[in-house]
């Protein structure tokens, strides 16, 4: 009799167990179901929720719908593009412009630098820009030969016969007429380029036909003691450089 009774306790026991698992189970099994009818519960009532869906009948998002702003009934003017001119689009264009003029200028400001820095004198020519010569040494009549940026210069000290011959000529009358006045700053001292006019060549000085002048070898062009042409082919007066 116990027997019996424990048997029927483990069979009572597993078949209420079995019972409550058959009410479990179709609610997990059919989860659609089981949703439907806890949101008509929440709601209130018993009707399905509203599917929106397009004119065509397919869903927005699945693979039956494909959105197009180029072609068919979603086409838009343009594709959505906006119009050149439109006042929403004026602030890129005036970035850009002036993006663009700022490059140009930078560019064109570069270039005229670079042209500059390549107009410049390079260092060498810069050292021989000025030279200090001292002319106490110099006796009178006597001339002495300096380089100053790759040319002779010829500076020379006169003496009172070569003075007065330079200042006895009607400066006016010369072929290339300067007074001598106008030629030195110191009355003795006489500073000219020793390049001859006519084709470049280096005169002699204290030679020719006039006292304390230059001679030039290479065409016979004669200058007197100021540096001026008298004679021969030189259509110019010797060069006086810028000295102080």
């Amino acid at each position: 009799a116990m027997l019996a009774s424990r048997l029927a306790v483990r069979f009572i026991s597993r078949t209420a167990s079995f019972s409550a698992f058959n009410r479990v189970v179709p609610a997990i099994a059919s989860p659609p179901a089981f949703r439907m009818q806890q949101f008509a519960q929440m709601s209130g009532s018993a009707e399905p929720p509203v599917t929106i869906k397009t004119a065509t009948g397919a869903m927005a998002g699945s693979s039956d719908y494909a959105h197009d702003p180029y072609n068919g009934r979603d086409a838009v003017k343009d594709g959505g593009r906006l119009p050149p001119g439109d006042p929403s689009r004026r602030a890129f264009t005036y970035f850009l412009l002036g993006g663009a003029k700022f490059v140009y200028a930078s560019v064109a400001r570069l270039a005229v630098l670079k042209f500059v820095n390549f107009m410049n004198a390079s260092a060498d020519v810069l050292a021989l820009a000025s030279i200090e010569v001292p002319i106490e040494g110099i006796p009178e009549g006597g001339c002495i030969v300096v380089k100053w940026r790759g040319k002779p210069v010829f500076i020379k000290k006169r003496n009172q016969e070569e003075l007065d011959d330079v200042m006895g000529v009607d400066w006016q009358s010369l072929r290339d007429p300067q007074s001598d006045r106008a030629r030195r700053m110191q009355e003795e001292v006489l500073v000219v380029l020793g390049v001859c006019t006519h084709l470049g060549c280096v005169p002699i000085s204290n030679a020719g036909d006039f006292k304390g002048g230059w001679f030039c070898p290479c065409h016979g062009s004669h200058y007197d003691a100021s540096g001026r042409i008298r004679k021969g082919p030189a259509p110019l007066n010797l060069e006086v450089p810028p000295y102080d």
